[in-house]
């Protein structure tokens, strides 16, 4: 009898438990989860990637060869974007992550040089958080990168709208995402499309926009769904 009851109890607690997380991610697929829309490529698709990064001042971005900020206070960068060099610091490890060549990078833990496959470990893993924060900042700058794919998106309400598609590259290939623009072709959010979300079209706010010291526009916050991705201090010079 005693055993019945103690599983009556944990069945209990495990409905109350889990049930309340069903409901609400049933809720969010319900409220959020959507197809991605068909665009039309072409010049129509260009010309408005075109005017989101006039909007943006794509040549001040050009010409800005130091970027630093911290995603979400965890992971801080100081990137030397004009040598490809970025300098990735989060708990007791640093990485001097060479870009282009992985294999010259150079791996800190507690300020001590170290080698192996714990450097090659921490190295991937700064690879990975480097493609995924710095993308969280300067993704709207990656419009003409090589295998990205651009379609014009024609919204219910009527405006244009920039579907972009990353066929190669990254950490995660394949990747899509929706820009919704300003009447001036700035971005004010993006719909996204990828492969770690279970959510597909879930929208991250792309409007705290500061101007740094070389004239570049860069976000500083951004609103996903309930939460908040802070970019802590964001700098950039030329």
């Amino acid at each position: 009898m005693k055993l019945k009851k103690t599983l009556k109890i944990i069945a209990g607690l495990i409905v109350f438990i889990t049930l309340p997380s069903v409901l609400f991610f049933g809720y969010l697929y319900v409220k959020y989860d959507e197809d991605i829309p068909r665009g039309k490529q072409g010049v129509e698709a260009e010309k408005l990637a075109v005017k989101m990064l006039d909007a943006l001042d794509f040549t001040a971005y050009k010409k800005t060869n130091y970027i630093e900020w911290t995603f979400r206070n965890k992971h801080h960068y100081k990137w030397q974007k004009d040598k490809k060099i970025c300098t990735v610091y989060w708990k007791d490890y640093k990485v001097v992550l060479h870009l282009n060549n992985p294999e010259n990078s150079k791996v800190y833990v507690h300020n001590f040089s170290v080698k192996g496959e714990i450097e090659k470990e921490l190295i991937e893993k700064a690879i990975d958080y480097f493609n995924n924060d710095s993308f969280w900042l300067v993704a709207p700058y990656k419009l003409f990168d090589p295998g990205v794919e651009r379609r014009l998106v024609t919204l219910e309400n009527g405006d244009d709208a920039l579907l972009v598609t990353y066929t190669t590259g990254g950490s995660t290939p394949g990747d899509s995402y929706l820009w919704i623009l300003d009447d001036n072709g700035k971005p004010k959010s993006f719909k996204m499309w990828t492969s770690i979300l279970p959510l597909k079209g879930v929208e991250a706010s792309w409007s705290d926009w500061i101007t740094t010291k070389s004239g570049a526009q860069l976000p500083s916050f951004h609103h996903l769904l309930f939460f908040g991705l802070e970019m802590g201090e964001v700098k950039g010079t030329e």
